[in-house]
């Protein structure tokens, strides 16, 4: 597969991720120097890391973005909305929320979209982005095209697959499957799973505009040496 890509273009896709629990401050400080060095679209990383890679990233075009009621999406909306705003207070920019999967799949579709219209008016009202996860791995095409409408419907600036702490992260199905339902209304985030250049540029062509990744920085070196590696040395969860 060719496209027409250069290595800044792939690495200004990236959301350059490290969410494991065991994230250590260390590791936090090595993350944002490489976004900077590689420039990144954005560091994605836990609220207690915000302020941290805010100091860190402060003057400079890389984002910092972070994660709400994650990984499980169960938190209460009033909850994830009062995450969203201290996040967003202490130096984040973008904001990546987990639906309520549960009530998706319960048929409670009035409680999925107020708890995303929660956390989208709350990013919104500070100038941020807002991202909503959907875990398409847990849900059936129907609930896939429910939850991407209600994104749509909340006015989130990304529908994004996966969290990369589940069964399985993004694919070029789900993402064309989005791109369906929502048209051109917002923009897609692929999540989990993408380690090599070659699953980049898959979800790329399939609709994605932006990418969650934790191998960014192999990413970007296999572009700019022109091989698309694979990934059965990579055991990144993310």
């Amino acid at each position: 597969m060719t496209m027409a890509l250069t290595p800044q273009q792939i690495a200004q896709l990236i959301d350059h991720t490290l969410l494991k629990p065991e994230a250590t401050r260390d590791e936090i400080s090595k993350l944002c120097a490489e976004a900077l060095k590689y420039g990144f679209a954005s560091v994605c990383v836990n609220p207690w890391n915000v302020p941290q890679a805010a100091d860190l990233l402060r003057g400079s075009v890389v984002k910092v973005c972070t994660v709400v009621g994650f990984p499980l999406g169960a938190t209460l909306p009033e909850v994830k909305a009062f995450e969203a705003q201290q996040s967003l207070e202490r130096g984040a920019q973008e904001i990546d929320m987990v639906i309520n999967i549960g009530a998706l799949k319960s048929g409670l579709l009035d409680a999925v979209a107020a708890d995303i219209r929660g956390v989208v008016e709350t990013t919104h009202h500070a100038g941020g982005i807002c991202k909503v996860i959907l875990e398409t791995a847990l849900l059936t095409r129907e609930e896939k095209v429910q939850a991407s409408l209600a994104t749509k419907d909340a006015g989130a600036d990304f529908v994004k697959t996966s969290t990369g702490f589940s069964t399985s992260g993004a694919t070029p199905e789900d993402l064309r499957l989005i791109r369906e339902t929502i048209g051109t209304s917002a923009g897609i985030k692929a999540a989990g799973g993408v380690r090599t250049l070659e699953d980049l540029l898959k979800m790329v062509e399939a609709g994605a505009t932006r990418i969650g990744a934790s191998a960014g920085v192999k990413i970007v070196e296999q572009a700019r040496s022109g091989k698309a590696a694979t990934s059965a040395s990579d055991t990144g969860k993310y």
